[in-house]
Protein backbone atom coordinates (compact mmCIF):
# COMPACT_ATOMS: atom_id res chain seq x y z
CA UNK A 1 0.00 0.00 0.00
CA UNK A 2 1.25 3.45 -0.81
CA UNK A 3 -0.13 6.78 0.36
CA UNK A 4 0.80 10.26 -0.82
CA UNK A 5 -0.06 13.71 0.47
CA UNK A 6 1.09 17.19 -0.41
CA UNK A 7 3.22 19.25 1.94
CA UNK A 8 4.78 22.67 1.43
CA UNK A 9 5.99 23.18 -2.14
CA UNK A 10 9.43 24.23 -0.95
CA UNK A 11 9.81 21.42 1.61
CA UNK A 12 11.81 18.34 0.63
CA UNK A 13 9.72 15.24 0.02
CA UNK A 14 9.67 12.62 2.77
CA UNK A 15 9.26 8.87 2.52
CA UNK A 16 8.30 6.58 5.39
CA UNK A 17 8.11 2.79 5.48
CA UNK A 18 5.95 0.47 7.56
CA UNK A 19 7.12 -3.15 7.55
CA UNK A 20 5.35 -5.22 10.20
CA UNK A 21 6.16 -8.67 11.53
CA UNK A 22 3.47 -10.04 9.23
CA UNK A 23 5.95 -9.57 6.37
CA UNK A 24 8.32 -12.15 7.86
CA UNK A 25 11.26 -12.58 10.17
CA UNK A 26 13.85 -9.84 10.75
CA UNK A 27 15.94 -10.88 7.76
CA UNK A 28 12.95 -10.72 5.38
CA UNK A 29 11.74 -7.40 6.83
CA UNK A 30 15.16 -5.80 6.51
CA UNK A 31 15.50 -6.99 2.91
CA UNK A 32 12.11 -5.47 2.08
CA UNK A 33 13.07 -2.21 3.82
CA UNK A 34 16.38 -1.97 1.93
CA UNK A 35 14.65 -2.57 -1.38
CA UNK A 36 11.91 -0.04 -0.62
CA UNK A 37 14.50 2.54 0.46
CA UNK A 38 16.28 2.16 -2.87
CA UNK A 39 12.98 2.46 -4.78
CA UNK A 40 12.18 5.56 -2.73
CA UNK A 41 15.57 7.11 -3.46
CA UNK A 42 14.96 6.68 -7.18
CA UNK A 43 11.51 8.29 -6.94
CA UNK A 44 12.86 11.28 -5.02
CA UNK A 45 14.67 12.37 -8.17
CA UNK A 46 11.30 13.00 -9.80
CA UNK A 47 9.31 14.10 -6.73
CA UNK A 48 12.05 15.90 -4.78
CA UNK A 49 9.87 18.51 -3.10
CA UNK A 50 6.31 18.90 -1.93
CA UNK A 51 5.21 15.35 -1.11
CA UNK A 52 4.93 13.00 1.85
CA UNK A 53 4.95 9.33 0.83
CA UNK A 54 4.19 6.40 3.12
CA UNK A 55 4.74 2.81 2.01
CA UNK A 56 3.20 -0.07 3.95
CA UNK A 57 4.72 -3.38 2.93
CA UNK A 58 2.28 -6.25 2.65
CA UNK A 59 3.29 -9.85 3.42
CA UNK A 60 3.59 -10.66 -0.31
CA UNK A 61 6.49 -8.20 -0.57
CA UNK A 62 8.75 -10.67 1.27
CA UNK A 63 8.59 -13.16 -1.60
CA UNK A 64 8.59 -10.59 -4.43
CA UNK A 65 11.73 -10.15 -6.51
CA UNK A 66 13.45 -6.76 -6.77
CA UNK A 67 11.93 -6.18 -10.21
CA UNK A 68 8.42 -7.05 -9.02
CA UNK A 69 8.74 -4.85 -5.92
CA UNK A 70 10.11 -1.93 -7.94
CA UNK A 71 7.39 -2.28 -10.57
CA UNK A 72 4.65 -2.39 -7.90
CA UNK A 73 6.16 0.60 -6.07
CA UNK A 74 6.40 2.68 -9.25
CA UNK A 75 2.90 1.74 -10.39
CA UNK A 76 1.42 2.59 -6.99
CA UNK A 77 3.33 5.88 -6.83
CA UNK A 78 2.24 6.94 -10.31
CA UNK A 79 -1.36 5.97 -9.54
CA UNK A 80 -1.49 8.00 -6.34
CA UNK A 81 0.27 10.96 -7.93
CA UNK A 82 -2.25 11.01 -10.80
CA UNK A 83 -5.14 10.88 -8.34
CA UNK A 84 -3.54 13.55 -6.19
CA UNK A 85 -2.86 15.78 -9.21
CA UNK A 86 -6.54 15.61 -10.10
CA UNK A 87 -7.37 17.34 -6.83
CA UNK A 88 -4.80 20.13 -7.12
CA UNK A 89 -5.75 23.45 -8.73
CA UNK A 90 -4.45 24.19 -12.22
CA UNK A 91 -2.27 27.31 -12.43
CA UNK A 92 -1.15 28.27 -15.96
CA UNK A 93 -1.37 24.68 -17.16
CA UNK A 94 0.70 23.21 -14.33
CA UNK A 95 -0.34 21.78 -10.98
CA UNK A 96 1.94 23.22 -8.32
CA UNK A 97 3.18 20.86 -5.63
CA UNK A 98 2.20 21.68 -2.09
CA UNK A 99 -1.12 23.35 -2.73
CA UNK A 100 -4.19 21.94 -1.04
CA UNK A 101 -7.63 22.78 -2.39
CA UNK A 102 -9.31 20.88 0.43
CA UNK A 103 -8.35 18.81 3.44
CA UNK A 104 -8.69 15.46 1.66
CA UNK A 105 -5.54 15.23 -0.45
CA UNK A 106 -4.36 11.84 0.75
CA UNK A 107 -4.59 9.03 -1.76
CA UNK A 108 -3.67 5.37 -1.43
CA UNK A 109 -3.52 2.21 -3.45
CA UNK A 110 -2.84 -1.36 -2.50
CA UNK A 111 0.21 -3.10 -3.93
CA UNK A 112 2.30 -6.11 -2.93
Amino acid sequence: MLYTATIGADEPSRIGFIVSKAVGNAVARNLVKRRLREAGAVSLREYGTGFAIVVRALPASATASWDELLADYNAALEHTMRRLAGRLPVVTGKRPAGTQPDATTQEGTQRA
